[in-house]
């Protein structure tokens, strides 16, 4: 995430990353107050073998577009809500990569969506993962048609 007050919002993807047991990590980088601590953290997580990266900003939103930019990775950037246009300039900017650094895009402040698409660009790769998503969209449409009809 692009700062510490973005640690409320990006809570949500870490809640839905370790309901699916997937293991993270989380670290606050600036794409401008802290290049090299970017160019760092980076490095690390290709040591790692991080398989997908989400990434949360608001106002300009350049670190999800700066990430891809930097690596092979698929980057997953979460528009935050903050400024006088709450979020829409992040969204733009991070729906609007130029030509080869592709970044997807969720919501603003949607998190959790994040999570859940890095979860299923995972489950290409583990089975495992495939069926607990599987199961958590099953639980979804149950939970749904439980709740169909409601009194006002």
């Amino acid at each position: 995430m692009g700062s510490r007050s973005d640690t409320g919002i990006m809570k949500k993807a870490a809640d839905v990353l370790r309901d699916f047991g997937i293991a993270f990590s989380s670290r606050v980088v600036s794409a401008h107050r802290s290049p090299e601590l970017l160019d760092k953290a980076l490095t690390e997580c290709e040591q790692e073998g991080t398989e997908v990266i989400i990434a949360g900003a608001g106002l300009a939103a350049h670190l999800p577009g700066v990430i891809a930019s930097k690596t092979l990775i698929p980057v997953i950037g979460v528009p935050i809500a903050s400024g006088s246009l709450n979020g829409l300039d992040a969204l733009f900017s991070i729906v609007q990569m130029p030509k080869s650094i592709p970044v997807a895009a969720v919501g603003v402040d949607n998190a959790a969506n994040a999570a859940y698409l890095a979860a299923a660009i995972l489950a290409i790769k583990y089975p495992e993962l495939q069926e607990k998503l599987e199961s958590a969209r099953t639980q979804t449409k149950t939970d749904l048609a439980e709740n169909i009809n409601i009194d006002l």
